[in-house]
């Protein structure tokens, strides 16, 4: 048993202090039995044998580290103690963002032999080289820094200049290969590997945890839908001349978000350059007044409690007064509308006379169902919490009927349109991919036949009501439009108006199926000579179907044409081949006998 004792000697150092006496006992013999030149000898043999050794681990550590640059940073376990992260990919691998092995460029004035050769040669193959800086670096008294990061490319160039003085730093710098494509999805990390904003911030432990390995970070994104979306959002906000615009894209069955857009968008290789408003996610970390896409809750709500039918009529050739208010339509019928009826021409009037048959308790609690009164629960840590009334009276019941007295973000309204219109479940969306075939259960907000009645209704609004200019030919597109005024200084200024499209596409087949949502929003939209106006159905709905035409192929979403016979208000939708083998099924618009109101309200 051996003990130990404070001040001991470690093991290791023991052995060598044993060996070291035991040679200098060897000299103290060889001294006493008259051998004075084997003492001379020995000595002379033990000082060479240690130059020797120590010359050698110089050398091999040189050559190491002369062949091998590398190798010292990854034995060093940068991992997920270090600044590294594990690359970020798309659903399908395709890369996002990766760690690059880049280089700083360090000068030191003393080692340098020719300042006025180093100066020229330098100007040369770093073009980009600021001349002051380098003329700052000549003048002084010790290493400092000049350039980074280099590209691996960069660095041999100026490598191959074998110029004294110049001294190379290796270490991982983050690039985005998309540059502004999906660049708020994404996000981006400081130098010290830690997530800023988007995908990177909300993933953080995760990325810098497979850095190791290397494994990749797989997003929902498909790359390829994404870069559709932001082609087409740029081409309709510079078009337009809108203060801002948003695009959104997700499976509806499985909450995943398959591209997420904010315009004007940024590089987020040069984070630093960009404005706050570039940086600033709009599709998340914005709320806004979203207008008549609000319809979509108050005609479901209406459907799911009974309170309504498609046919149940509403008078609304006059404005609805509450109080001293008066709430009008844009375009006033000259007769009664039915539920259809005020669905398809987006009338105000009837959206709040159905609000308030439902009664403001009811409203309130499908509202909340939705994922309306509270942050949307993606993981995105950017997501803002709505502004809601003060309170519920009649008069905000009405006004949110129509999308307004009630902000939410562009994120919170696509995830609860989502629950309309994939069988009646609430899921949170996610930036996760989600297994192929599986169905998150979610919970449950309105019945599966309130959820078909929205889709033959929706469906029904494309092809002859306000957002008809959002029909992709053969896709069976559906929607709602929605133009509010927005509220500067606390009131609705009439030129100022934020223009949106909640899209759905297919809309017909199986409940299950998978279906995508596309949310177009247009942030102060100016009227020119394509769109003809300001509104939802003349600019966010024309820039939905163009993202949907373009992004079909790539969902596995095929074409099929059909005649649909347009049916009085009272029925449903009717699908009639073009073709023999042609066959498309439309959801029924009929209405359910005698239903009940949803257990779910309350949840």
């Amino acid at each position: 048993m051996s003990l130990t004792y404070p001040g001991m000697p470690a093991p290791g150092w023991r052995w060598i202090k044993e060996r070291l006496w035991g040679l200098e006992r060897a000299f103290e013999k060889a001294r006493a039995s008259g051998r004075a030149e084997n003492d001379a000898r020995f000595r002379i043999f033990a000082v060479l044998a240690l130059f020797v050794v120590g010359f050698l681990c110089l050398a091999v550590g040189a050559t190491r580290l002369a062949l091998f640059p590398g190798l010292e940073i990854a034995t060093r376990g940068g991992g997920s103690e270090g600044p590294g992260r594990a690359p970020l990919v798309d659903r399908h691998g395709v890369l996002l963002a990766a760690d690059l092995p880049y280089y700083t460029l360090y000068l030191d004035p003393r080692d340098v032999w020719d300042r006025k050769e180093t100066r020229a040669a330098l100007l040369e193959v770093l073009p980009e080289l600021s001349e002051s800086r380098l003329d700052r670096a000549m003048a002084a008294t010790r290493r400092t820094f000049l350039a980074g990061p280099l590209s691996p490319a960069e660095r041999e160039r100026v490598h191959a200049l074998g110029l004294p003085g110049l001294v190379f730093e290796q270490e991982p710098r983050r690039l985005y290969p998309l540059a502004g494509s999906g660049a708020h999805l994404i996000g981006f990390s400081d130098t010290g590997g830690q997530g800023l904003s988007g995908a990177e911030r909300a993933l953080n432990e995760r990325i810098r945890a497979g850095a190791a390995d290397r494994y990749p970070t797989p997003l929902s994104v498909d790359l390829r839908v994404q870069a559709a979306l932001d082609d087409e959002l740029s081409a309709a906000a510079t078009r337009l001349q809108a203060k801002g615009a948003v695009g959104l894209i997700t499976n509806v069955q499985t909450g995943e978000v398959l591209a997420m857009s904010s315009w004007p968008t940024f590089d987020p290789n040069h984070a630093g350059e960009a404005s706050a408003d570039q940086l600033r996610n709009s599709a998340v970390a914005s709320v806004f007044e979203m207008g008549s896409t609000f319809k979509v809750f108050t005609v479901a709500v209406g459907l799911d409690t009974g309170q309504v039918t498609l046919e149940t009529l509403f008078q609304t050739t006059r404005g609805q007064r509450i109080g001293s208010r008066v709430i009008r339509d844009l375009h006033a019928a000259d007769h009664d509308l039915t539920v259809t009826d005020i669905f398809l021409k987006s009338s105000n009037i009837g959206a709040s006379q159905i609000a308030l048959k439902v009664g403001g308790p009811a409203m309130t609690q499908y509202f909340e169902a939705f994922g309306l009164f509270r942050a949307a629960p993606i993981e995105l840590l950017e997501s803002a919490r709505p502004i809601l009334p003060r309170e519920w009276n009649p008069n905000t019941v009405a006004s949110t009927s129509f999308g307004h007295a009630i902000s939410v973000s562009p994120v919170a309204l696509a995830a609860g349109v989502g629950s309309v219109v994939n069988g009646g479940r609430y899921l949170p969306l996610t930036l996760q991919p989600v297994r192929a075939g599986a169905r998150p259960e979610g919970r449950r907000v309105i019945r599966e036949e309130t959820s078909r009645q929205m889709l033959g209704l929706m469906r029904r609004n494309v092809l002859e009501g306000s957002g008809r200019r959002a029909n992709a030919a053969g896709l069976r597109v559906g929607g709602k439009t929605g133009s509010a005024e927005k509220v500067i200084e606390g009131r609705y200024v009439r030129d100022k108006v934020l223009a949106s499209f909640a899209g759905v596409f297919p809309t017909d087949g199986d409940i299950g199926d998978d279906r995508y949502l596309v949310l177009i929003m247009i942030d102060e939209p100016v009227a020119d000579a394509e769109s003809g106006g300001r509104t939802g159905g003349l600019t966010a709905a024309p820039t939905a179907g163009k993202v949907i035409d373009r992004i079909a192929p790539f969902l596995g979403v095929n074409r099929r044409f059909e005649q649909v016979a347009a049916l009085p208000a009272t029925a449903g939708l009717v699908a009639v081949p073009s073709a023999p083998g042609s066959t498309a099924r439309l959801p029924q618009a009929s209405a359910p006998a005698a239903p009940a109101p949803s257990s779910a309200a309350g949840r």
